[in-house]
C-alpha cells in the first residue's frame, strides 16, 4: 500500500483553509462491482453513492457538504453550518451550479442528482411540493475510484481512511441472496393504454409531436438495494449504473443513456436513445427484432426527431460549427432490449459551463418529448404522480469542470417509504396502445427480475 498523505487547499475568499484529503493507493486484484457492493452494505456511511462510468468505477461516503435546490430557495451544508438562501436563478440546475461554485472546499467533487421536476418548474410550472428537492448535490468525506488493479482512496481524515480499508478489504460474510422478481403486467393494462390513445390523438391535431409517457409499478416488499444494484448490474449492459442513499431517497439504476457528459476542456456530448425492440435468448428471434429496429418507420422517426432537438439544444450552447452528429441510428444492447442510439457532441462557447448544458439539454427529450413544454402537459395530466427521480438525472462531478449526468431510467427506486419501478415508452401519431405498453414491460424486464428483498 502507497503512504497516505494529506493536502491542503488553497481557502475560499474570506474564510480558513480546508483540509483536502488523505489520499492511498491499494493496489491488488479487486471486482470493482463487488467491492462497491460491500462498501454501500458495510455500514460505514449513513449517505453514499456508487457511479459507473465507460469501465470506471467510484464510490462516495459521508458528507463534507451538500448543495439541496427547492422551488423557492437553497440549502447549503458546509462542515456542519446550514444556510438557506432564496433562489436567484430561473433553472434548478443553473442554481446548483452556481452554489457548488462557492463550494468550502475548493476541489471539491460531488455525487447527486436531479429531479425532472427542475425542468418543469424551469418552464413555469408549479411546484405539487415547494419542500421536495428538486436537485441535490453531495461533496464525500470519502472517495473510492474501483479498478480491477488497484483502490485510489481520498478520505478526509484518517479514520475515515482506515474505516473505508476496512469495509474494502473485508471478505463476504454470506453469498449473494437470490432475488424476488416482480410481475410487470399484474395491473390492468387499460389506463396505461387509454393514456397512449389520447396522447396520439393530440400528436395528430398538431399539438405536439411526441411524449413519452411511463407507469409505475409498486414493489410490494422492501429491498437490499447493494444486492439488487449487484444482481441488476450483472445482467445489465448499461450506459452508466448507480446506487443512491441519499436523504429521502435510495435508488439503484442501470441507465440506457446520458443526458450532458462534459469534459474540463469544455467538450459536451448528449446520447439520445429512441427506438427499441426486445432481446431473445433464440438467436432467431433475436435477428428478428433486430431487423425491426433498423427498418420500422415508426422507431426511425421517433429517433431522428429526438436526434435533431438534441442537435438544435446543442447548437445553442456550443461555438459555431463544432457541432456534429456521431454513430448516427447505432444500435445499443442494453439489458432486456436494444436502442437505436446516436451521440450528438459540441464545443461549448466561452461563455458557457458545463451546468450550462446539463440545464439546457435536461430532461432529456427521449424522456420527455418534442416540444418539451407541451409534453410536460400531457404528461402531468396522464401520470398519477410527480416523477422525482425517474426520467431525471443521476450525476458525478468535480470542481475542474468535469461532469457527467446518467438519464435515470431502468432504475427502481424508494422514496417517501414507498418502493417501485417505472418505465415509459415515446408515443408518436404512429404509436398504437398495445405496442406501447408492451415496450413498457419489455424495459422493465431489465430490473424487475433482479430485485432483493431486505429480510433474506
Amino acid at each position: 500500500m502507497t503512504t497516505a498523505h494529506s493536502r491542503t487547499t488553497a481557502p475560499p475568499a474570506g474564510g480558513a483553509a480546508v483540509p483536502r484529503c488523505l489520499r492511498t493507493r491499494v493496489p491488488g486484484r479487486h471486482d470493482p462491482l463487488e467491492t462497491a457492493v460491500r462498501l454501500a452494505g458495510s455500514g460505514a456511511f449513513a449517505r453514499y453513492a456508487v457511479y459507473e462510468r465507460a469501465g470506471r468505477w467510484w464510490f462516495a461516503g459521508g458528507t463534507l457538504g451538500a448543495v439541496t435546490v427547492r422551488a423557492n430557495d437553497v440549502v447549503t451544508e458546509w462542515h456542519g453550518k446550514r444556510r438557506v438562501l432564496p433562489r436567484t436563478r430561473p433553472h434548478p440546475v443553473a442554481e446548483l451550479g452556481a452554489a457548488l461554485a462557492a463550494a468550502e472546499v475548493p476541489d471539491w467533487r460531488g455525487y447527486g442528482w436531479v429531479a425532472f421536476e427542475a425542468a418543469t418548474t424551469a418552464a413555469g410550472r408549479t411546484a405539487a411540493d415547494p419542500r421536495r428537492p428538486l436537485a441535490h448535490v453531495f461533496v464525500p468525506r470519502a472517495e473510492v475510484e474501483l479498478s480491477p488493479d488497484a483502490l485510489d482512496l481520498w478520505c478526509a481524515d484518517a479514520d475515515v481512511l482506515r474505516e473505508v480499508l476496512a469495509a474494502a478489504t473485508a471478505r463476504p460474510a454470506a453469498p449473494a441472496p437470490a432475488p424476488r422478481p416482480l410481475d410487470v403486467e399484474a395491473d390492468d393494462p387499460a389506463p396505461y393504454q387509454e393514456a397512449v390513445r389520447d396522447a396520439v390523438a393530440r400528436i395528430r391535431d398538431g399539438r405536439l409531436e411526441k411524449v413519452i409517457l411511463s407507469r409505475r409499478v409498486p414493489v410490494p416488499y422492501a429491498l437490499d438495494f447493494p444486492a439488487t444494484y449487484a444482481a441488476g448490474r450483472r445482467a445489465n449492459t448499461p450506459a452508466r449504473s448507480f446506487l443512491l442513499a441519499l436523504p429521502g431517497l435510495t435508488a439503484a439504476g442501470f441507465s440506457p443513456e446520458t443526458v450532458a457528459e462534459v469534459t474540463p476542456e469544455g467538450w459536451v456530448t448528449s446520447q439520445p436513445l429512441a427506438g427499441t425492440r426486445a432481446r431473445h435468448p433464440d438467436p432467431d428471434d433475436d435477428a428478428r427484432t433486430r431487423a425491426e429496429l433498423v427498418t420500422d418507420p415508426k422507431e426511425i422517426y421517433e429517433h431522428a426527431v429526438s436526434v435533431k432537438l438534441a442537435d438544435t439544444e446543442m447548437r445553442a450552447l456550443c461555438a459555431p460549427g463544432s457541432v456534429s452528429v456521431d454513430e448516427f441510428m447505432s444500435v445499443k444492447e442494453r439489458g432486456s432490449v436494444r436502442h437505436l442510439g446516436s451521440r450528438v457532441r459540441g464545443r461549448l462557447r466561452a461563455d458557457r459551463t458545463g451546468w450550462d448544458a446539463l440545464a439546457a439539454l435536461f430532461p432529456a427529450v427521449t424522456a420527455s418529448g418534442i416540444p418539451k413544454t407541451a409534453a410536460y402537459e400531457v404528461i402531468e395530466e396522464h401520470e398519477e404522480a410527480p416523477r422525482g427521480l425517474y426520467a431525471g438525472a443521476v450525476l458525478r462531478a468535480t470542481a475542474d469542470g468535469d461532469l457527467d449526468a446518467a438519464l435515470a431510467l431502468r432504475t427502481v427506486f424508494t422514496d417517501g417509504g414507498r418502493t417501485w419501478v417505472r418505465a415509459g415508452a415515446g408515443v408518436v401519431a404512429a404509436s398504437t396502445p398495445a405496442r406501447e405498453y408492451r415496450e413498457t414491460c419489455e424495459k422493465l424486464a431489465s430490473v424487475a427480475p433482479y430485485l432483493v428483498p431486505a429480510h433474506h
